[in-house]
C-alpha cells in the first residue's frame, strides 16, 4: 500500500489541473481569438493603402528600398492568413509560432528605431511613418507587442483549444 506522501506526490496539484484542463482549452480559446482579432485588425487597417504601409516599412530605415514594397504590399495579407487560420484553429502551434517569431521582428524594429533616436509611428494598425517626437510610443508599443508575444507562447506550449478545426481533424 502505498503511503499518503506517494499518493500526494501523484495527485496533480490545481495548477497542474488547470494548465491540463477544460479550462485551459476555453483559455486557449480565448488567446486564439485575441489573436486573431490582433492579426486582423492590423492586416485590415493597412491593405487599403498598400503605398502607406510601404512608407511604415520604409521609416524604420532597416530594409533596403528593394525590400520595402514586398514587405509593406506583403504584410497586411500574412496578418490577414494569420487572423483566419487562428480564427478557424488551423495549424495553431504553426501559426503561433509565425506570430511570434513576426512580433518579435516588430519588437526589434520598434526598439531600433527608439535607439536610433529615429521619430516614427509603428504603423502596426496603419499608418505610419514618420512623426514629430512627442507623439512617438516606443515602449507602449513594444509591451502592447509583447503581450501578444505571450498569447504566442501560451499557444504554442498549448495549441489544443476548444472549437478548432485541429481538434476535429484530430479527432
Amino acid at each position: 500500500m502505498a503511503s499518503p506522501q506517494t499518493v500526494e506526490a501523484r495527485r496533480p496539484g490545481a495548477l497542474r489541473r488547470a494548465l491540463d484542463g477544460p479550462a485551459a482549452e476555453w483559455f486557449g480559446l480565448a488567446v486564439r481569438l485575441g489573436l486573431a482579432l490582433v492579426w486582423g485588425w492590423a492586416g485590415l487597417a493597412k491593405i487599403a493603402d498598400p503605398a502607406e504601409a510601404a512608407q511604415a516599412v520604409r521609416a524604420y530605415e532597416i530594409l533596403p528600398e528593394s525590400l520595402v514594397k514586398p514587405i509593406g504590399y506583403g504584410l497586411p495579407f500574412l496578418e490577414l492568413a494569420l487572423a483566419l487560420l487562428l480564427v478557424i484553429g488551423l495549424g495553431t502551434r504553426i501559426v503561433a509560432a509565425v506570430s511570434a517569431l513576426l512580433l518579435l521582428a516588430f519588437i526589434a524594429g520598434i526598439a531600433s528605431a527608439w535607439a536610433r533616436g529615429i521619430s516614427i509611428d509603428c504603423g502596426c494598425f496603419g499608418g505610419g511613418g514618420t512623426v514629430d517626437a512627442s507623439k512617438t510610443e516606443y515602449l507602449q508599443e513594444i509591451l502592447r507587442d509583447s503581450g501578444f508575444l505571450l498569447m504566442s507562447a501560451w499557444l504554442i506550449a498549448r495549441p489544443r483549444t476548444k472549437l478548432s478545426a485541429d481538434a476535429w481533424l484530430a479527432a
